[in-house]
């Protein structure tokens, strides 16, 4: 999809879907990882429950796919995903939003599950959840890290920096 392909990950409360709706909204190829590349699991080989804690898979050969058009300058992939080993070779750059402050973290939550009930993080298994992964950065990729307790703009305006 984009002849540059970077991906935007980082823990949860750390702002990927809203860096992703801004780049949207600037005219850039922004792809919600969680919404749009989500594989489905096989219960077959998957422990669905056991790993409901950690980030999504992603279909692979759909990014895959994504990454090998022409079609735009740059591609974001936004969102968290435990595979992405198996096509991170393939981008230009990583790059990892991050909120030191656990405080930030929550308040971002409790407002994303103010809006929707169902979100991530609105049970308290939840919550406890994403306090363990905020200390230990499980499940994120390496690359480059993005002060995202920044304005938005700012957050955006870093990343899009980097690439040019």
């Amino acid at each position: 999809m984009g002849l540059r392909n970077y991906l935007i990950d980082g823990g949860s409360g750390t702002g990927k879907t809203t860096v992703c709706d801004e780049l949207q909204r600037r005219g850039y190829q922004a792809i919600h990882g969680d919404r749009e590349l989500r594989a489905t699991p096989d219960p077959a080989t998957s422990d669905v429950a056991s790993d409901s804690h950690l980030p999504p898979v992603w279909d692979v050969a759909k990014v895959k796919s994504l990454i090998a058009g022409q079609d735009e300058a740059v591609t974001f992939f936004c969102g968290g995903c435990r595979n992405s080993s198996e096509f991170i070779d393939l981008l230009d750059g990583v790059f990892i939003l991050e909120v030191v402050d656990l405080d930030t973290v929550m308040r971002r939550i409790d407002e994303r599950v103010a809006v929707d009930p169902t979100d991530w993080g609105g049970r308290q298994e939840e919550r406890e959840i994403i306090m363990r992964l905020h200390h230990t950065k499980e499940g994120i990729a390496q690359g480059c890290p993005i002060d995202a307790t920044a304005p938005l703009e700012s957050v955006v305006d870093d990343i899009l920096r980097r690439i040019h």
